[in-house]
């Protein structure tokens, strides 16, 4: 039996069936979790994200207009709902005086470095290394998820790359012989 398509998924889940909400999920979940790290930059908060982001779907899906959109959709619902845990876990943190930092003490410092390289690219640059490195997404997959084309997705994984190969250069690291 072929794979039913997302649009078929959503007008079944439009109508009750579960099943069909369930298969969205299985379907789209890493994407969201990467999409949510890339401003969250915290595995788990990104899946408690990515989550909110469904519920959000839950709710909302009799407003979407083309259920062939769906992936882009969620997409920009999961980018809103960590932007503003983003901006929420901030404010808690200066309000606590934290000193936010972004390192976690226990990793290794090349893993660090290159964490930090990620962080400063550019959102779209970011969004596109994460979903690819991180969480496993094919170019195709990645361009239903942002709305872009598979050659976009390349373009902005090159520039990325060499982005951070520059950044990591310029801190004194040097690419490993393989």
């Amino acid at each position: 039996m072929p794979e039913r398509s997302d649009a078929e998924l959503v007008e079944s889940a439009r109508h009750g069936n579960v099943d069909s909400l369930g298969e969205l999920y299985r379907r789209h979940y890493v994407a969201a979790v990467g999409i949510a790290y890339c401003a969250l930059s915290d595995r788990h908060l990104a899946e408690d994200a990515a989550q909110e982001a469904f519920a959000i779907v839950c709710r909302d899906l009799g407003r979407l207009q083309r259920a062939d959109k769906f992936a882009s959709w969620l997409g920009a619902i999961c980018r809103n709902v960590a932007s503003k845990a983003a901006k929420s876990r901030l404010r808690c943190r200066l309000s606590d005086n934290v000193e936010s930092t972004a390192i976690d003490n226990q990793e290794d410092d090349r893993h660090n470095l290159v964490r930090q390289s990620v962080g400063r690219l550019s959102r779209s640059a970011r969004e596109v290394i994460v979903l690819r490195y991180f969480s496993g997404l094919s170019h195709e997959q990645i361009a239903e998820v942002l709305g872009i084309s598979p050659q976009a997705v390349h373009g902005r994984l090159i520039r990325g790359r060499r982005k951070i190969e520059e950044d990591l250069r310029l801190m004194g690291l040097r690419r490993r012989k393989q």
